[in-house]
């Protein structure tokens, strides 16, 4: 009849609460960044898209007729101080950007390798200290610009962490540098004729060494060192 169930099986089988499949959990899936620093790739892109960053910028410099080179370096002026943070984006020619593109980009790409805060306060204390020596040093009445000295200081930093430090890896990347990269060195001497501030280079070098002295005495680690060993 109509609105009258019918009484159910004594033996029929009850539905079962819904259960795990047997064995381990299902892994969690891994979501990689996209671009890692610090994978060879990742670091890579990362400096080559630094290196288009400085040919954007030259476009824009050259399009108007290199207004944008008064913001470079110029020594013992007051209003020549903000070229301290500037000058390694400013290029004085096609010509010159490009002699700076690689070293820029495969040494920068060395030294990124070791991790990005490294990368980063390489960097700083290079631009700035090196820059301010240059503001201190550099020849008067002229205009200083070019990425050439932070390179510099990558290439001291380099050197001397290897130095300091006396780690086979450091030292073998120290002369994998020397091999590739040791001409570069010549530009740390004045050259007749030549527009090129040997004196940048000097002191984005010697800023370089100071970077891989502090970060890495000898005797002891440096609190940068002692963060990366527990992280």
């Amino acid at each position: 009849m109509p609105g009258v169930r019918s009484p159910a099986p004594v033996n029929a089988p009850r539905p079962m609460p819904f259960e795990r499949p047997a064995g381990p959990p299902p892994a969690k899936r891994r979501f990689e960044p996209p671009l890692d620093p610090r994978s060879w790739s990742g670091a890579l892109i990362i400096m080559a898209a630094l290196g288009a960053l400085l040919w954007i910028i030259q476009v824009i410099n050259a399009s108007d007729d290199y207004e944008l080179d008064r913001f470079g370096v110029k020594p013992r002026q007051v209003d020549g101080l903000w070229g301290v943070l500037t000058m390694p984006f400013l290029h004085s020619s096609y010509a010159h950007l490009l002699s700076n593109t690689v070293p820029v980009v495969l040494v920068g790409w060395v030294l990124l390798l070791s991790g990005v805060r490294v990368w980063a306060i390489v960097t700083g204390l290079v631009v700035v200290a090196g820059g301010l020596l240059t503001w201190l040093v550099g020849p008067s009445h002229t205009i200083i610009v070019g990425a050439s000295g932070m390179v510099f200081g990558w290439l001291g930093y380099l050197l001397a962490r290897a130095y300091f430090s006396r780690k086979l890896r450091w030292i073998v990347v120290a002369v994998l540098v020397l091999v590739f990269f040791g001409t570069l060195l010549f530009g740390l001497f004045p050259h007749i004729n030549s527009d090129t501030s040997w004196q940048a280079h000097v002191c984005g070098l010697a800023a370089g060494v100071g970077a891989g002295a502090l970060l890495h005495p000898r005797g002891g680690a440096t609190r940068l060192q002692r963060r990366s060993a527990v992280s």
